[in-house]
């Protein structure tokens, strides 16, 4: 379905939930398909395509805010929806926040290039096949110690999502994701240790067999014959893909959503010196890099920059248009309503967040940590911090940094502060930043905390 045909189709339920009795109204249409490619052992495991189509339709009636769904684009399809969230709203509570998001004073959406990659499409399946098998060799084939593979995995989508409302927030866009990744298990003696290793961009033209698979077998490799460290506290230097993992769980601290519920740390703490002057973290939504880029939000509201942390300071929080009008005080939407889909009202979410490169290699930060510890991964991240509160103690696995050098490999250990803390003791951010997929859209170098308590030995 193209974009021009999803256009009619927001614009035409917005109209039928207005004739059906809302007093503004807003739909947000959706038309994607996806794929997975599961690969073990050098055989296709499992190969599973899904499309999904569908609309979702929010409307007001004073201060009641009604939501539903449905996959029925036909005109009866559409006035079935638009009636049940007209119903939904007449029954809702009321809430002296809800009303449609403003058009007033929007602006014109940001033009990103590149979101949409047409080569996609021209990749058959038989091909994403063979890339995911060749990822899954290059692990193999990278080092000796390598002798198994867990599932590796291709995945693509493309979408088009078209979004309309009654107070003038219109758009279309389409977009275009794929991503592989696979863990490698290094054997040595007994002794097994896996690694990751991952890659992401717009089409499978960005992934690159070689580097995901030998990065997987490196990492799993570096921690055959890790021992628990002993208890300490010391410098330590989290790679891009730990760093990534904490600024991902940060950013969702700063959702106003969270700040308003009284569910974040720092709440009340705006304009304050939150962390290091070493630290800054942008939440972007127009780098073409980023896969969670848009022109707008899921409301419909330009796309842009939001600079959270500058220089140590929080600068910002993330607002949809809820939370801007329940903060009051002139409060603007950040553009960052998000949606998991056409069946779901949107809420906040971070989109790319972006930390700003320091000046040193990764090696300097590494003579600078001299005897401490370099952390490669860590688990049970959210699960392991206290919203409230900030604290946390997560299991960690990575290497001894010894006179400023990586040293032996290191498991079975935890890493234990408190958000504020560890925010205040980054000294150094590296050069080199790196997108890392998991847990939202991070570009992030690795960071240096000048102390934090390792627990083990």
């Amino acid at each position: 379905m193209g974009g021009v045909e999803l256009n009619r189709i927001a614009r035409d339920a917005v109209e039928a939930a207005l004739a059906a009795g809302a007093r503004d109204a807003e739909a947000y249409a959706q038309d994607s398909v996806g794929r997975e490619i599961r690969i073990f052992d050098g055989e296709v495991e499992s190969l599973t395509e899904a499309g999904e189509r569908g609309l979702g339709v929010r409307c007001w009636i004073d201060h009641r805010v009604g939501y539903a769904y449905g996959t029925d684009l036909g005109n009866d399809g559409l006035g079935a929806i638009a009636a049940a969230a007209v119903e939904a709203a007449r029954i809702a509570d009321a809430d002296e926040f809800a009303a449609p998001p403003s058009a007033g004073g929007a602006g014109a959406p940001p033009e990103i290039p590149g979101l949409y990659d047409p080569t996609l499409a021209k990749w058959t399946t038989e091909r994403k096949i063979e890339l995911a098998k060749a990822i899954e060799r290059a692990a193999r084939e990278a080092d000796d110690r390598v002798t198994a593979v867990e599932t590796t995995v291709y995945a693509d989508d493309a979408q088009r999502v078209a979004i309309a409302s009654s107070t003038g927030l219109t758009g279309a866009f389409e977009a275009t994701t794929a991503y592989a990744y696979l863990q490698a298990i290094a054997d040595a003696d007994g002794d097994k240790q896996t690694g990751l290793g991952f890659g992401m961009g717009r089409s499978p033209e960005a992934l690159h067999a070689d580097e995901i698979g030998r990065e997987a077998a490196e990492r799993a490799a570096s921690l055959l014959g890790a021992a628990k460290p002993a208890s300490r506290t010391c410098p330590v230097v989290l790679d891009p893909v730990v760093a990534a993992s904490f600024v991902g769980f940060i950013g969702g601290t700063l959702c106003a959503d969270a700040v308003q519920r009284g569910r974040s740390p720092f709440a009340g703490r705006l304009g304050d010196s939150l962390a290091s002057p070493a630290l800054t973290v942008i939440d972007d939504a127009t780098d073409p890099a980023g896969l969670n880029s848009s022109p707008f939000d899921a409301e419909g509201a330009p796309s842009g920059r939001t600079p959270l942390i500058e220089a140590g300071r929080l600068a910002a929080y993330l607002h949809d248009s809820y939370t801007a009008r329940r903060q009051g005080e002139g409060t603007r939407t950040t553009a960052n309503a998000s949606r998991a889909g056409y069946r779901s009202p949107p809420s906040v979410s971070t989109s790319n967040l972006i930390v700003a490169p320091g000046a040193h290699t990764f090696e300097e930060l590494l003579a600078e940590a001299h005897n401490g510890v370099c952390v490669t991964d860590v688990a049970g991240l959210h699960s392991g911090v206290n919203p409230v509160s900030g604290t946390f103690s997560v299991g960690a696995t990575g290497r001894l940094i010894k006179n400023g050098q990586l040293a032996a490999p290191a498991d079975e250990f935890t890493i234990a502060s408190d958000l504020q803390s560890m925010l205040e003791a980054i000294t150094a951010a590296a050069l080199e930043p790196r997108w890392v997929p998991f847990g939202g859209s991070v570009n992030t170098p690795a960071l240096l905390i000048g102390e934090m308590a390792v627990g083990g030995a």
